[in-house]
């Protein structure tokens, strides 16, 4: 009933933070009412956050470092709606926000997309039936292209210079309909994408070519609910479902000589095969030569019963947050 957004201390990365020796409790900072259920956030620069809501608004919440206080910055009210915007119960819940400041972007289980402009008071641009089902997530392909996921197993590609309200691209999952629930692309090679959803299952796609996925890889026992390649080091990505687990899948090539660390977890090492050949230009997400060589995947949390709802990650930080309302931040990914 009682929503908060907040802001949380976890130590400096700066000093020995590096090296896994901060020993202190993450600190709050500082907390604000949040009307309805958050369902995404994300920074858009230093100080301000946006956060999506499940009444259908989206507001931009300013972090004051001086005095250490939260405000409401700015409101668009009933961003998302099922009716009209003006009926008291209309919203539609906000389900996913990207940021490439000044630009936001979101979309909602009206199946609508809106771009909105940080001080701008009105959308710059909205494409009201983008979808007929519930869009569940949304990312930046190029500053002027978005991708979306929906809940008929589709990925489509949005380019806001053209001014017809359609995609300009439809991928889409074979015949299934399983609902996407998250989408990520990769950092350097822009036409690589990662999607999770409602059967765990991991899907790698190649946008350049053909409507389907490269490639499809078992993972979760329950729904993903979000996949993130990490930022600075791609060949890592994560991956969290609603049956408690917390995936890295590794396709980075020396295996042989990492650390037996990795090996520790609920489960099996599975090995995947790719192709090292060229490693520049030939990803290994996207590669599949079986004799060549292979991908790791470790359960981060292999105990864990409650479902894993949400992940980032910066670095040698893996943040997630769970069911038993509680947050994690493990500070040592790549000991």
């Amino acid at each position: 009933q009682d929503n908060r957004v907040s802001i949380w201390s976890v130590g400096d990365l700066g000093n020995g933070g590096l090296s896994g020796e901060y020993q202190g409790e993450p600190q709050l900072l500082c907390d604000i009412r949040h009307n309805g259920d958050v369902m995404d956030m994300q920074f858009l620069d230093q100080e301000r956050i946006v956060v999506a809501s499940s009444t259908g608004s989206v507001t931009v919440f300013r972090h004051h470092q001086n005095n250490q206080t939260l405000s409401a910055n700015q409101r668009w009210e009933k961003a998302h709606y099922h009716v009209d915007q003006d009926t008291s119960c209309g919203g539609a819940a906000c389900t996913g926000v990207i940021c490439n400041n000044p630009e936001i972007v979101t979309v909602g289980e009206d199946g609508r997309i809106n771009l909105f402009r940080a001080d701008q008071k009105d959308a710059v641009r909205s494409i009201d039936n983008a979808d007929s089902s519930t869009l569940h997530a949304v990312t930046f392909l190029r500053t002027t292209e978005i991708l979306t996921v929906n809940s008929i197993g589709q990925l489509k590609i949005w380019d806001f210079r053209q001014q017809r309200n359609e995609p300009s691209q439809i991928f889409s999952l074979t015949g299934d309909r399983v609902p996407l629930h998250c989408v990520d692309r990769h950092p350097n090679q822009q036409h690589i994408v990662a999607t999770g959803g409602q059967d765990g299952m991991l899907s790698i796609w190649d946008i350049r070519q053909g409507t389907m996925p490269v490639s499809l890889l078992n993972a979760h026992e329950a729904e993903m609910w979000e996949v993130h390649f990490h930022p600075s080091n791609p060949d890592h990505l994560f991956t969290c479902s609603e049956d408690g687990s917390l995936w890295h899948w590794d396709t980075s090539t020396d295996i042989s000589g990492k650390p037996s660390f990795l090996h520790q977890g609920g489960r099996s090492t599975t090995y995947f095969s790719h192709n090292t050949i060229n490693q520049s230009v030939v990803s290994a997400w996207l590669s599949n030569d079986p004799t060549k060589d292979r991908m790791e995947i470790t359960n981060l949390i292999p105990n864990q019963t409650l479902s894993v709802n949400s992940l980032d990650i910066l670095g040698p930080c893996l943040v997630y947050g769970t069911d038993a309302e509680a947050i994690y931040v493990n500070r040592q990914l790549f000991a």
